[in-house]
């Protein structure tokens, strides 16, 4: 199978390709902006690598020639970005996946994996939240996402573009340095040896999925003969409390942590179900953080 992984290069991307690479079946090509500020991108020597931004229409049909898949990762994130300006969000993630589906479907690709959130998406509902449930974004981002999940429904419906969703809960790895998520966050400050900043009282919790699991998930979705939306997470809730719990069993000491208010926009609590990827993708997630509670 020939498939094109926009944002490859990233945090999800990179970990993601180097997996598809490992199993042999796939011919990849990956498009990224580098924009996370790599000099290069760290791809195996196989990887056809093409460093273009999504949203550029000449870059992105060129790289959709021969193409049978597309695994679509790049996007703008960030809940808090979003709201201090919601127009970006707006104009690359809705826009640009429109073009490419766009593209897609003139080039004739069969199928598109498209990267999507739950929480961020779903607004402030009881978890564990499923596929089911109706979407009432919080931010600009999870509006922007939702969009997009629209024009995935819509070119399956009226192209027969083949279109599958995943709804990604809080993803942590390798590679994720540069990413502004509470693990990686906490992190980088325990490593430099200053506080933690909890933004609330701690007891938020979240769905943490290892990247490992997450590129296994991809890649049943890019073999499997389905269509729609399917949360994958870990299914397990984890406070910040328990999390910094993790962090402090990692590193053996105590770890100073800053409390300051919540920030508007965001979810206090999500988890989610993932009794329809079970199901559907033999999906799981065996990966689980230390020292809970």
């Amino acid at each position: 199978m020939r498939v094109l992984v926009t944002g490859g290069a990233g945090f999800i991307g990179a970990n993601l390709v180097e997996h598809l690479a490992g199993t042999r079946e796939f011919r990849l090509r990956v498009l990224d902006n580098l924009s996370v500020g790599q000099s290069a991108a760290d791809l195996p020597s196989s990887v056809d690598f093409r460093r273009a931004d999504f949203t550029d229409r000449d870059a992105m049909a060129a790289s959709l020639a021969d193409i049978d898949a597309v695994v679509h990762l790049a996007a703008l994130s960030g809940v808090v970005d979003s709201i201090a300006d919601p127009r970006p969000s707006f104009a690359v993630n809705v826009v640009g996946t429109f073009q490419l589906l766009e593209l897609a479907r003139i080039a004739g690709v069969r199928r598109v994996v498209n990267a999507s959130t739950g929480g961020a998406l779903l607004g402030e509902v009881s978890p564990p939240i499923d596929e089911n449930m109706a979407a009432s974004p919080l931010s600009p981002y999870g509006a922007s996402k939702l969009a997009v999940e629209g024009y995935c429904s819509a070119f399956s419906g009226a192209y027969g573009l083949s279109c599958v969703t995943l709804r990604f809960s809080n993803v942590y790895g390798p590679r994720s340095g540069h990413k502004k998520s509470a693990v990686a966050a906490f992190i980088k400050q325990a490593l430099l040896d200053k506080p933690l900043i909890v933004y609330g009282d701690g007891s938020q919790r979240r769905d943490y999925l290892y990247v490992g699991d997450l590129a296994r998930g991809i890649t049943a979705a890019l073999k499997a003969n389905v269509a729609g939306v399917y949360q994958v997470g870990s299914g397990r809730p984890t406070s910040l409390t328990q999390l910094i719990g993790s962090l402090e069993a990692a590193v053996g000491r105590r770890l100073p942590v800053c409390f300051e208010a919540a920030r508007r926009g965001e979810v206090h609590s999500t988890w989610c179900a993932v009794d329809k990827a079970r199901r559907d993708l033999a999906f799981t997630a065996p990966t689980a953080l230390a020292a809970r509670e």
